[in-house]
């Protein structure tokens, strides 16, 4: 049993690494795979967590994954952006994401947003505004999910070192 542990861990530890990896990278569910290394120690070791927190973990994880999509395009609306300024920032950022990989994703979102926000009509000043609030509510979408990651390398190191002990 323990070298099914051992496998796990390495395996969870893989997860966890491609978790914080894609916090950045859109094309990666980063919450989702530390979620799964979780999960997979569970599976593994029943007595490692909780059904509860198990539950508590997968609602969070689902929450964080729809405020990645939903915060930018929130902070967007909030500061009254055009549908020109959110497909711009949105096509900004996947063109970033290829050019200039992981940075061009906020890059190319920044300036997705302006350009769309001119092309809309508006001055540049508030075209910036606009992409500016863009840009940062991304960035708190980054954060929030390398935060909830944290969270989860945590107790899966944890739960790793107590099996041993």
């Amino acid at each position: 049993m323990e070298v099914f542990f051992i496998a796990g861990i390495l395996i969870g530890a893989i997860l966890i690494i491609l978790a914080f990896i894609g916090c950045i990278l859109p094309a990666l569910p980063g919450p989702p795979f530390a979620f799964l290394a979780l999960l997979l120690l569970k599976l593994i070791e029943p007595a490692t967590f909780t059904s509860n927190f198990l539950f508590t973990m997968a609602a969070i994880t689902v929450i964080v994954f729809g405020l990645d999509y939903v915060l930018p395009i929130f902070g967007a609306k909030l500061y009254k952006a055009s549908k020109q300024g959110i497909w711009f920032s949105v096509i900004g950022m996947l063109i970033g994401i290829f050019f200039f990989p992981p940075f061009g994703m906020i890059l190319g979102l920044l300036i997705g947003a302006i350009i769309g926000e001119l092309i809309s009509g508006k001055a540049k000043l508030e075209a910036i505004k606009i992409g500016f609030v863009s840009f940062v509510f991304s960035l708190l979408a980054i954060l929030i999910k390398i935060a909830l990651v944290g969270v989860m390398t945590f107790y899966f190191t944890k739960a790793a070192i107590e099996y041993f002990i």
